[in-house]
């Protein structure tokens, strides 16, 4: 059996038992941090987990692998294709106590954000928001688990500068919705665990046609992240059925206002016309108004 096709997790999960105590030791490290591990050295991941490397190698070895370079890669080719959500929610016995399980949620969402802004590139950074507003059009996909951060930006971006599309699904295919695009356009394209195949294909086709795009996803690894001009990296992992999406949500946050502030002189002017309209036709409760619901 390829070792790439090797249902690693399981196989931890089945030799557990057997392990030496250094070797279990290794074992929980990966099941908690596998997409940090997969990119760490026998030596490295030694020290870090406080054992040798030699029983690394010997933790690769038991578990029926060639040697941990081999181990390694099977790290690396879980965290493209991640784990299916049955797989996901057989592990996700941690969240079964209630107080337990909110706590764990909260402080793993922390490490997202914080893991994020250790790895952010402020250079790729700054130069996404160049393409944003030096692009003729801006095309915002994201499918499936990713749509909620698609329309939020969308939303947002459609406010701060002109001709933004978010592509969806529905009526048209999202071919049809990117049919017309051009050189002089930007695409965004959001993925996350597991990555969506009509998202790869479309940014493929998009890349074709010398459209530059912008990959905001969880690791450079990712299919999206060899697509893309520039990619963005926010982490989403939460060992459970589903991604945390609070650091990407964050990362977004941080675009819109960099964008915000980089054109502040004409949202600001935007803002107060869209004020008086929000006003005219009662957009929003108004102070008052609320306190004389009840009386």
């Amino acid at each position: 059996m390829e070792d790439k096709k090797k249902d690693l997790m399981k196989i931890i999960q089945m030799n557990f038992t057997r392990l030496s105590k250094g070797q279990k030791l290794i074992a929980e490290y990966i099941m908690s941090s596998y997409d940090k591990a997969a990119f760490m050295t026998a030596a490295k991941l030694g020290e870090v987990v406080g054992v040798s490397e030699s029983t690394v190698v010997r933790f690769a070895l038991t578990l029926g692998f060639s040697g941990y370079p081999s181990l390694q890669r099977a790290l690396q080719e879980l965290i493209k294709n991640k784990l299916t959500t049955v797989q996901r929610l057989s592990m996700s016995d941690d969240y079964t106590n209630k107080e337990v399980g909110l706590k764990k949620v909260l402080r793993t969402d922390m490490e997202n954000i914080k893991a994020t802004i250790d790895e952010i590139n402020t250079d790729t950074f700054d130069k996404v928001v160049d393409s944003i507003l030096g692009a003729r059009r801006v095309y915002i996909l994201g499918l499936r688990s990713s749509t909620a951060l698609a329309d939020y930006l969308g939303f947002y971006l459609g406010i701060l500068i002109d001709d933004v599309k978010v592509v969806r699904t529905g009526i048209s295919d999202i071919f049809e919705q990117i049919l017309r695009i051009t050189k002089d356009d930007l695409v965004i394209g959001i993925g996350y665990p597991r990555y969506s195949r009509r998202t790869l294909d479309a940014l493929k086709y998009v890349k074709a046609q010398q459209c530059k795009v912008v990959g905001i996803t969880d690791s450079l690894i990712s299919p999206i992240a060899s697509i893309a001009d520039y990619t963005l990296i926010a982490r989403s992992n939460m060992l459970s059925f589903v991604d945390s999406l609070v650091a990407p949500m964050s990362l977004l946050n941080a675009l819109i206002i960099a964008i915000g502030m980089r054109e502040r002189e004409d949202i600001e002017k935007y803002f107060n016309e869209l004020e008086s309209i929000w006003k005219e036709y009662n957009v929003y409760d108004s102070k008052d108004k609320l306190n004389n619901i009840d009386k």
